[in-house]
This record gives structure tokens, sequence and C-alpha cells, in this order.
């Protein structure tokens, strides 16, 4: 998984599939670009994280609509594994 490290902390890149959902429709974008970095991380790694293709298209799909009723991080999820104390890059 492509990572940066930021101002804000360690940061995924954005993957194609979610940012081509994301910027398919203006309020989602809105919203997208509403959150901090470590929300944006966190969306970002909760949908790579899944193992199968079927999977990660229903939390695309999921995201698009937590984003969209205003969610700021993924509901149900303890966080990326990746910020964790001793989590390996």
């Amino acid at each position: 998984m492509a990572t940066s490290e930021g101002k804000s902390g360690f940061r995924h890149r954005i993957p194609s599939d979610l940012r081509h959902a994301i910027g398919a429709d203006a309020k989602t974008l809105a919203a997208w670009k509403g959150l901090t970095p470590l929300a944006r991380n966190e969306w970002i790694c909760w949908v790579t994280s899944a193992r199968q293709g079927a999977t990660r298209s229903r939390r695309i799909q999921r995201a698009l609509e937590q984003l969209n009723a205003g969610e700021h991080r993924p509901c149900c999820w303890p966080g990326c594994p990746h910020r964790r104390p001793g989590a390996a890059s």
C-alpha cells in the first residue's frame, strides 16, 4: 500500500477507485474536502484493508453514503492500524 508521511501524520494515498467514486458527486466531494487529513486517512485505510474486491466495493459505497450523511470517520472501525505504536509501514 502506498503511503506518505505528511505534516499531520501518517497518511495513505487515495486509490483511484475511491477517488473516482468520491469525485462523481459534488456533495460527496465537498464532504471529502471538508475532512481533516487524518479523517481522510481513516476512510482510505478502511476501504483498502478489505481483502476481497466485493468487500472493497461495498465499503466504497458505504463510505459515499456515510460521507453524504455527514459522518467524518468509518462507523464501528477501530481506526487505521498503521497509526498504532509499533506498526510496520
